[in-house]
């Protein structure tokens, strides 16, 4: 006997045989079917019925005819007739009402650094109680983390989990930072909401790990009880967010700009897949849309892409490539670039914009010398962008 998880994951790994039929392995219709035909000989029952009648009445939503749901949460504002599931599979349309099936139900939960996140200028050298569930709202076809993002809740039996309880193991490891992460928080939103909520009172700060597709009023709520944001802009190309990720890039550049205008402490990731993305052209785009939206003190890493998921046979992304597109960056202004998951590189260390000294060394994901004195520059006094205390 196989479980959904192992089955998911032996489906993923035939994704290039396959691709020539026309299977699609991250649709959730097919996914779905295929789990169902083989559910009474493979499977040792469903626990779908019960995570539904256990499932909380969920926020973000309005009624509409018909006993129908309308989803306020994303930018797909999913119409969900009586039984369905938005295309995130993690809420549904319960008899009308809209139901959070991912509340309360984390599946992955571990303790990293804080910038294996990343973040560079959020507390640096801090750990972080990161948490997160199943869905997401896109389609990547490149998802670094597909085996819970592309996953349905009731693929992985896990018990549920107060957010009191979260806020509570998070203080007694003695953990400044809770971060939001693995798959996309936007699903899980409500539980985000309390879990940030509670752990503000106790001093325990709030960070998320974003796709940005989420819905202007949610992130008006979220930004309330967050404390910083990272989010993965894949690009500034309409098409490419189409053809590589099934979602529009409008909605991602609107979260953004809110996110820069409330304060909250803001970084941007961009992984960059070759062939896909990592031209002069898009990755110049990119830069100047960030140097001209957002200005040149927020942090902009461009990140190693690996193959997986969809994807297995691209390389991994160059060095070099990463090198060239945050050179292209620093040459446009942006104070602050990275290269990412290329251990050991000097571009992931922070250095003063003004005198140009190294002021924080990285190693894999954890600092080893940080001459950063009370948000200034050891060496020569300026003010460093980001939050340092």
């Amino acid at each position: 006997m196989i479980s959904r998880r192992e089955f998911m994951q032996s489906l993923a790994r035939l994704a290039p045989a396959l691709g020539g039929t026309g299977l699609v392995l991250s649709e959730p219709a097919l996914l779905r079917a295929l789990l169902g035909a083989l559910g009474g000989a493979a499977f040792a029952g469903s626990p779908a019925d019960e995570l539904i009648r256990q499932a909380p009445r969920a926020r973000f939503w309005s009624a509409a005819a018909g006993g129908r749901v309308q989803c306020r949460l994303c930018a797909r504002e999913c119409l969900l007739a009586d039984g369905q599931r938005g295309l995130c599979r993690s809420r549904a349309n319960v008899g009308g009402e809209m139901r959070s099936l991912v509340y309360g139900r984390p599946v992955s939960v571990h303790v990293d650094p804080i910038e294996k996140k990343p973040f560079y200028h959020f507390l640096p050298g801090s750990r972080a109680y990161s948490i997160g569930t199943t869905g997401c709202p896109l389609r990547c076809k490149f998802c670094q983390n597909w085996q819970t993002s592309q996953a349905s809740p009731e693929d992985y039996r896990v018990r549920f989990t107060p957010p009191g309880d979260v806020v509570e193991s998070v203080r007694s490891r003695k953990v400044p930072v809770i971060a939001y992460t693995y798959n996309e928080p936007l699903v899980f939103t409500e539980y985000l909401l309390d879990i940030a909520s509670s752990a503000r009172l106790g001093g325990i700060r709030s960070a998320m790990v974003t796709c940005g597709y989420m819905g202007p009023a949610a992130l008006a709520e979220m930004c309330r009880v967050l404390d910083a944001v990272k989010v993965d802009l894949k690009g500034t190309s309409e098409s490419f967010y189409r053809d590589a990720c099934g979602a529009e890039l409008k909605p991602v550049l609107r979260t953004i700009r809110q996110i820069a205008k409330s304060r909250v402490h803001l970084e941007i990731v961009n992984l960059v897949v070759p062939t896909l993305n990592d031209s002069d052209r898009m990755i110049a785009g990119l830069c100047d849309w960030v140097m001209g939206e957002l200005g040149p003190d927020i942090p902009l890493h461009f990140t190693r892409f690996r193959p997986d998921y969809q994807m297995p046979h691209l390389p991994p992304t160059p060095t070099a490539t990463l090198e060239r597109a945050r050179s292209m960056a620093m040459s446009r202004g942006i104070r602050y670039a990275y290269v990412g998951n290329v251990p050991g590189h000097h571009g992931n260390n922070t250095f003063c914009p003004w005198c140009r000294k190294e002021i924080i060394v990285r190693t894999q994901f954890f600092v080893l010398e940080s001459n950063v004195n009370n948000g200034r520059c050891g060496y020569c006094g300026k003010k460093i962008a980001g939050v340092f205390a």
